[in-house]
């Protein structure tokens, strides 16, 4: 544990701090590369400190022969708690996020990391928000078997390709697939209730895999999907271009992941659309429920205004710490707002979907203890995210909160990036 926390410490050192609403929070900044845009973003997970729960992990032995293997070709591995009680028979997969490789440049970088090689996993991971086991952090999930799965393709487990010269294997699919059969035949299969959730890149993941996790069980077990941080939108930068368009349409080409994606969408719209959220997530067959900020951090960074759409920096300062918005900045970004809104509009239209949309600049609010169910959580009509999640989840409430534009909304944590 004294070793943990060392690292953790560490990583501050190496890497910098998030600020969340005043308050310092040690993190590790993940950099990666998308040549699309020629320049590194910054995605940032939370380490967390001494009373975290943490859990090892697991390599799967029998992904080899599938082919189902890294970017650099070592075995995927998942983290695994196993549930107890009331719990014993449910069952929580939270697939892992951190972006894309959409070039051959990109993803020879990113095998050399933890998203694209166990080499470079770490060994323990601390389990919070939806993964905590305690009932006063995560009240309808704690006891249940929570699964995080490590994300090392680069495809959003969707790719089956390789490039020989490289010595890239793009094999997300194949994870996917050997990731589901090892936990069906170590007791999921008997499972009474499952969970398919996923945070940013693992959030578009749950909402492509939705179906598929839906077909592994009986009709009777109540199986429903999460996306956290998933609805990547299709929409035009500050500089009048598509950035992430263009970041997709080479994911989708580079790893294969065209005869991977729903059928439905493909039948009518070219396969870079049909890796878009708003393209797919109205014909999702399970219950579905979008979690997402109204201004995504990531998306703003990333997607709206990456350095390549503003290199006179006229963004910079803004994508960092919203604050520092002028007030045309803010009319842009309530305009991503507004498209974000008409992307979900059929999608709220079915009763068995839900929506948690709140007007915060952040990115990932189910693994961070903070926002996911604290004292000072995020609340939309008075109620946080995780008993939003759960009273959908077990059909005891509807659920399709969708907050006011910004800046109403006081109990948002905001990140600020330093």
């Amino acid at each position: 544990m004294k070793l943990f926390v060392f690292w953790a410490a560490a990583a501050l050192c190496l890497f910098g701090a998030w600020e969340v609403n005043g308050i310092l929070e040690t993190i590790e900044e993940e950099l990666f590369y998308t040549e699309a845009s020629a320049s590194y973003y910054n995605e940032s997970k939370a380490v967390y400190g001494n009373n975290a729960l943490l859990v090892g992990l697991t390599l799967i032995k029998s992904a080899a022969a599938k082919g189902a293997v890294c970017l650099d070709g070592t075995l995927p591995g998942y983290h695994w708690h196993r549930g107890y009680g009331s719990g014993a028979n449910s069952w929580l997969i939270q697939l892992e996020g951190g972006g894309w490789c959409n070039t051959v440049r990109a993803c020879v970088y990113r095998k050399k990391t933890r998203r694209g090689s166990s080499n470079y996993m770490e060994k323990l991971l601390a389990f919070t928000g939806i993964l905590s086991n305690k009932p006063e952090e995560n009240p309808d999930f704690f006891n249940w078997n929570r699964i995080k799965l490590r994300y090392c393709d680069g495809a959003s487990f969707t790719g089956d390709s390789e490039h020989k010269a490289a010595e890239l294997q793009f094999r997300g699919q194949r994870i996917w697939s050997a990731a589901m059969e090892d936990l069906m035949s170590s007791g999921m299969r008997n499972a009474n209730q499952a969970l398919l959730s996923g945070c940013s890149a693992g959030g578009l993941a749950s909402i492509l895999h939705c179906d598929e996790f839906r077909d592994l069980f009986p009709k009777t077990t109540r199986v429903k999907c999460l996306s956290d941080a998933g609805l990547f939108l299709d929409v035009v930068d500050v500089s009048g271009g598509r950035t992430l368009r263009n970041v997709y349409s080479g994911v989708v080409g580079l790893q294969g992941v065209q005869n991977n994606l729903p059928r439905i969408c493909i039948n009518h719209l070219d396969p870079t659309s049909c890796f878009f959220p708003q393209n797919i997530i109205g014909n999702v067959k399970a219950p579905l429920f979008i979690l997402n900020t109204a201004y995504d951090s990531w998306q703003i960074q990333s997607s709206l205004a990456p350095p390549s759409a503003d290199p006179h920096g006229y963004w910079r300062n803004c994508t960092k710490d919203h604050s520092k918005c002028s007030a045309s900045q803010l009319q842009f970004l309530q305009g991503f707002r507004n498209e974000m809104l008409n992307a979900i509009k059929g999608f709220s239209n079915s009763r068995q979907n839900g929506l948690f949309i709140n007007s915060c600049f952040a990115h990932c609010q189910s693994e961070r203890q903070d926002t996911w169910f604290a004292d000072n959580s995020p609340v939309l009509g008075n109620k946080p995210i995780a008993l939003a999640v759960g009273d959908w989840y077990f059909d005891r409430a509807g659920e399709k909160a969708i907050d006011c534009p910004y800046p109403c909304d006081n109990s948002c944590h905001n990140l600020v990036f330093r």
